[in-house]
């Protein structure tokens, strides 16, 4: 099956359920005779995969706030003219685990006042928004402890703890109400299969 390509991203606090529900989704839309490219962020190409690195592991003190909006911005515009405008070119369906909808809330929100200059950069160097994005909305006590006990390098955010979630929680409720056009908020506190089909009912009702 092809045409337009479209464009459809994965949102929500640490722990959330997102890798998850992002690979259900791809194995449903495959089975569905569609063409999907997975990717994530930060990642997604080769040079964006190698800034990953560098903003997700070591000390949470690592980099100030304003210097990982400079890196993500570096890695989302990578990715975005070296996998994502080449897949949706071609007619497919890019679901993306995360894009410039974290960067507003994790640089943007959380880590001082500086959304104004995220939306900058992102007008700047971006200039795309999703076609559709899943929030899988969840409670961040809930969604902290899944997140650290996968026990990966990659902890430097759940490094900064509960609080952080909470902000991101409201911050991304925040979000779906401000971008309610492409927005679609999924309860994550169901469980997995249940969680499942709500997307994927979801995506397909968008797809038609």
């Amino acid at each position: 099956m092809s045409g337009i390509g479209r464009f459809i991203t994965f949102e929500g606090i640490d722990g959330s359920g997102k890798s998850t529900q992002i690979h259900r989704l791809a194995e449903t839309l495959r089975n569905a005779g569609h063409n999907v490219v997975l990717t994530r962020e930060p990642g997604g190409s080769p040079g964006a995969e190698d800034i990953r690195k560098l903003v997700l592991e070591g000390d949470p003190d690592r980099w100030s706030a304003e210097t990982e909006i400079l890196l993500f911005t570096a890695a989302r515009r990578d990715h975005l003219e070296r996998t994502i405008l080449p897949a949706l070119a071609a007619g497919k369906i890019v679901l993306c685990d995360r894009f410039a909808d974290s960067t507003r809330m994790y640089q943007g929100l959380s880590r001082g006042d500086l959304r104004a200059i995220v939306d900058q950069l992102h007008s700047l160097m971006i200039g795309r928004e999703p076609d559709l994005t899943i929030l899988i909305d969840m409670d961040p006590a809930t969604g902290l402890s899944r997140a650290k006990s996968r026990q990966t390098a990659e902890e430097r955010f759940e490094d900064f703890g509960q609080g952080l979630q909470e902000q991101m929680r409201k911050g991304f409720l925040d979000l779906s109400r401000q971008y309610a056009d492409r927005f679609r908020v999924i309860d994550g506190a169901q469980d997995i299969d249940d969680v499942a089909s709500d997307i994927a009912r979801t995506v397909l009702a968008e797809l038609a």
